[in-house]
């Protein structure tokens, strides 16, 4: 393994001529961190003791509290719960509306339960339910729920979520912010008590328990331990080792022609005779390592590019530290996307580029190709973004974590330790899916004693990273909770920059089920773009829907082009018009591509040795190995 170190931007004897404009350009880019605006220097807060020694204490007490509420602000829940209990009190009519819903769903539930009762045993099923699963409920779809009385277990479960929704929503008064946080954590205490989560009113676990003699405890309790051990010791999930970068997944070949203390980047060997003359450079988001991208074989996004003769570059994140703090969204602009940019014009020089970012990744290429449209004229010839926001006005269940109590608890929280740890961001997205995340996997592990083989993309999911202070604290604020980028204030270079500026075509994925970039506010895009947009709407979630390998017989998708002087139809008006396919949206992203590039040429050399980019080292480099 390559040790990280700063690559030395000075230029050669044998290559100052043709390497200096390229070091200029990146050194640049590696401009010295700024401190924020108007905060106050180390001097100045040191000449009033008492305001300094306050702060701290602050702090300090919101980052112990964070360790025990996983980055959770009890002063947010605490004003959405006060918010909506003083409105309920003063709201007779809602009242009087519960309790009537109260009796009903009571005298429902006694009915049905009767009639499975006398029906006993050989109940196949028939009687109405009182209330339907929802659609992404998969915990009672067991044949064995449908014998008396878990039956009636599962159904009084769900009609007291369904009561419990009626009273945390529609409350006159209660802000909308308030609304869903009372309503998110009404849903998950109620969740923690389903019959699904005990032994006594779980028949899977006692039919099991019954056929094994006890033995799928034994597992289950192994298993425990066995999670326990790595939690404590910081060892990854069991069958994790076999799918290491390197070995297993991130096997693409290819080198690393550049590296600066942000990120590496890597440029992939050509496996075709020729290739399209326009490379793409993929922008990963810094929250994941970029792998995602390039898993096993059969599930390399990567590679699959590669084989279709394209000339990738990929952008390898360095996992933060707590020397890292004052990394903000600018230094990741300069450093991460500029820099990447001119390495690949000095590779192949006069050539535009396609650009593609994922998640945040995405949503920094916009940001990027904004600014350099404004300014200085666009390199790319395209521009593809999967599951990237733009507009963060409608982020989904993520927008229950962003307030301005919320943000303060959790800048704090990073304050102390310089970053923003994977733990505490996992925990936030476990809780938006804590039936399928948290609830249904400790009842298959722990109850059924049953593993679920590791895979490449669980593998990766728990190679987690980290978030600078400056930059997390930046994103929230500037982006969820201002949502600048969308309403034109956000500045680049001192002016804003607006995404109507770029006028290259543009292909947008969103997916299903995605809980962290909802495809409702990827589909703005068609809205803020003053270009063409082909739209894509795929089956999955946020990591799953664009890991759709070629070979997956499950996958399905739907995709529209809309020209930039086309009427603007709804999502939900696209998504009942527009049909749905089999297979993957891979293939229709490489024709895409294939449309957008200008003819084939010989493949490029990997790096350029003349302009002071020789290769540094393999793939997948040294930083993904970063913990």
């Amino acid at each position: 393994m390559d040790r990280p170190t700063n690559r030395d931007l000075a230029p050669s004897k044998n290559s100052e001529s043709q390497g200096a404009a390229l070091a200029l350009k990146l050194a640049r880019n590696a401009a010295p961190l700024r401190t924020e605006p108007g905060c106050a220097s180390p001097l100045e807060r040191d000449s009033y003791t008492s305001t300094a020694l306050a702060e701290v204490l602050d702090r300090a007490t919101h980052a112990y509290m964070a360790k025990a509420t996983m980055g959770l602000s009890p002063a947010s829940l605490m004003g959405a719960y006060l918010d909506w209990l003083t409105h309920l009190t003063a709201s007779p009519g809602k009242r009087l509306q519960l309790v009537e819903k109260s009796f009903r769903k009571v005298l429902r539930l006694q009915r049905y339960a009767m009639t499975c009762a006398l029906r006993g045993a050989e109940h196949d099923g028939s009687a109405s339910l009182c209330v339907e699963p929802l659609p992404q409920d998969s915990r009672f779809s067991a044949p064995a729920w449908q014998q008396f009385p878990f039956n009636v277990f599962y159904q009084s479960h769900l009609l007291a979520q369904q009561w419990w929704h009626v009273a945390t929503t529609g409350v006159p008064g209660v802000s909308a912010q308030h609304e869903r946080a009372v309503e998110f954590a009404a849903r998950q205490i109620l969740d923690i008590f389903a019959p699904s989560n005990f032994v006594l009113t779980n028949p899977e676990v006692l039919t099991a328990t019954y056929q094994e003699m006890g033995q799928n405890f034994v597992r289950g309790f192994q298993n425990f331990l066995d999670d326990w051990d790595r939690a404590v010791s910081g060892k990854p999930p069991v069958g994790a080792e076999n799918f290491r970068p390197g070995k297993g997944v991130a096997v693409t070949p290819g080198k690393v022609v550049y590296r600066n203390r942000l990120m590496e980047l890597i440029q992939y060997t050509p496996t075709t005779d020729e290739v399209h003359k326009e490379p793409i450079l993929i922008v990963p988001a810094w929250i994941m390592k970029y792998y995602i991208l390039d898993l096993s074989p059969r599930n390399s996004l990567v590679k699959y590019l590669v084989d279709n003769g394209f000339t990738v570059f990929v952008i390898s994140w360095k996992n933060p530290d707590p020397a890292d703090r004052d990394l903000g969204l600018e230094d990741y602009r300069k450093l991460g996307v500029l820099s990447a940019l001119d390495v690949i014009s000095a590779i192949l020089p006069d050539r535009q580029i396609h650009g593609v970012g994922y998640c945040l990744g995405g949503t920094m290429l916009a940001i990027t190709a904004a600014a350099l449209a404004r300014n200085t004229g666009s390199p790319f010839a395209s521009l593809s973004f999967l599951a990237a926001q733009i507009d963060f006005e409608e982020p989904g269940e993520l927008q229950l974590f962003i307030d301005e109590s919320q943000l303060r608890f959790l800048e704090d929280m990073m304050w102390e330790q310089g970053f923003l740890d994977a733990k505490q961001m996992s925990g936030a997205f476990q809780m938006l899916r804590s039936n399928d995340l948290i609830w249904s996997r400790n009842m298959r592990e722990y109850m059924l004693g049953e593993r679920a083989p590791m895979n490449d993309l669980m593998a990766w999911n728990a190679d987690s990273t980290r978030l600078p202070y400056r930059m997390h604290s930046q994103y929230l604020r500037r982006l969820y909770l201002n949502n600048d980028l969308a309403e034109g204030r956000f500045d680049v270079d001192g002016e804003p920059v607006q995404v109507s500026d770029i006028r290259v075509p543009i292909f947008c994925v969103a997916t299903q089920k995605d809980h962290v970039a909802p495809w409702r506010s990827v589909y703005k895009w068609n809205r803020l773009a003053d270009t063409a947009v082909t739209f894509v709407l795929g089956a999955g979630g946020h990591n799953t829907g664009i890991v759709a390998a070629p070979d997956d017989q499950r996958s399905r998708y739907q995709i529209a082009t809309r020209s930039d002087h086309d009427f603007q139809i709804s999502a939900e008006t696209w998504a009942a018009e527009v049909p749905e396919r089999k297979g993957s949206w891979w293939a229709e992203w490489v024709h895409w591509l294939g449309e957008k590039s200008s003819g084939d040429c010989a493949p490029p050399s990997l790096g350029a040795a003349e302009q002071s980019l020789p290769p540094l080292a393999d793939a997948p480099g040294s930083y993904v190995h970063m913990k």
